[in-house]
């Protein structure tokens, strides 16, 4: 037991690592000009949504164009914590930052463009990750509109997002009737029960920015020394930036996402510098993670897949995954 602080901390920390970066910044239109990008005012002239597809995809665009300020409470297993949120934009690029104002002093902080929805391809183009998210949606999903309602004292419309196999989990939320923002988000496992609440209780009232949103650059992937020989489908891998300060290069880490729901799969050789997790399944919160130890490419790796996906999922893809003919 004398090892298990640092283990636990440890997965804390990749825990972080992967779902800040499966949640970063992503993102109607692709505008060539000046720079690839998306104008915000055209959300002012724009009529309201009249489908659960069309509120939707608002609400992907609101999240990068509106400015504002507000307060938050997050309620999951783990108790109640509040919140204040700050979104901004300046040049096109976007900064969000979430400081937790109860408990561990907590800041999580953002800065950069709406992201694309693959690696860049040489025979065909990479939207921008709202666009991707929209054109397989219904394959995945069903999308509902339900009754209206009122949070942070604004009206507001909910919108129930059905998962269409046990795959990946529900959501239902309540948008901004005014902007499209979301005031409420429910995250809901394969049975229905609600595992988190993240509702606003505050918001100042939000400006549209009056120009574009920047699209960030295409990215070419990574040269493969593994891959995972299962993913559920839909899951595609992201093009984020995976290196860190904590792991540097002798971690492997790859971002997988149906759009909704997202994994981070990590791979690294298990040495007598960082304490190994233990195989099977953890859990942090609401979100878990599988741990595998294999021999991989000649040597003992540890595989882990994290996200808040449900524990089977995270299973199959760790027991799965695939070494390169080849690879170094």
């Amino acid at each position: 037991m004398r090892g298990w602080p640092r283990r636990r901390e440890r997965l804390a920390l990749w825990l972080g690592l992967g779902l800040g970066l499966s949640l970063g910044l992503s993102g109607l239109a692709v505008a060539q000009e000046p720079e690839p990008g998306f104008d915000c005012r055209g959300l002012a002239a724009e009529p309201a949504p009249e489908t659960p597809a069309a509120w939707f995809e608002r609400s992907l665009w609101a999240n990068h164009c509106y400015l504002f300020e507000a307060r938050a409470v997050r309620i999951s297993g783990e108790g109640v914590r509040a919140l204040a949120l700050t979104h901004q934009v300046e040049n096109g690029l976007q900064r969000e930052v979430a400081h937790y104002l109860d408990g561990p002093p907590l800041t999580y902080e953002r800065l950069g463009k709406v992201g694309r929805g693959g690696w860049a391809r040489s025979d065909d183009e990479v939207p921008a990750s709202p666009n991707a998210i929209m054109a397989h949606l219904d394959d995945f999903y069903r999308l509902r509109l339900a009754e209206d309602a009122r949070v942070a004292g604004r009206e507001a419309l909910r919108l129930d997002i059905e998962p269409l196999d046990a795959m990946r989990f529900g959501q239902r939320l309540w948008l901004d009737r005014a902007t499209g923002l979301p005031l409420k988000q429910e995250l809901l496992d394969v049975e229905g029960r609600v595992l988190e609440t993240f509702q606003l209780t505050e918001l100042d009232a939000p400006r549209l920015y009056a120009g574009r949103v920047r699209f960030d650059r295409l990215r070419e992937p990574p040269p493969e020394t593994w891959r995972p020989g299962w993913l559920p489908p839909g899951y595609v891998a992201q093009p984020v930036v995976t290196t860190s300060s904590l792991h540097g290069e002798r971690v492997g880490h790859r971002v997988y996402s149906d759009g909704l729901s997202s994994l981070s799969l990590f791979v690294e050789p298990l040495t007598e510098d960082f304490p190994a997790l233990a195989p099977g399944l953890h859990r942090l919160g609401i979100s878990y993670a599988a741990v595998r130890h294999q021999e991989l490419g000649g040597r003992v790796m540890q595989v882990m897949a994290l996200g808040e996906v449900p524990p089977r999922v995270l299973l199959q893809v760790v027991d799965r995954l695939q070494w390169q003919p080849g690879a170094p």
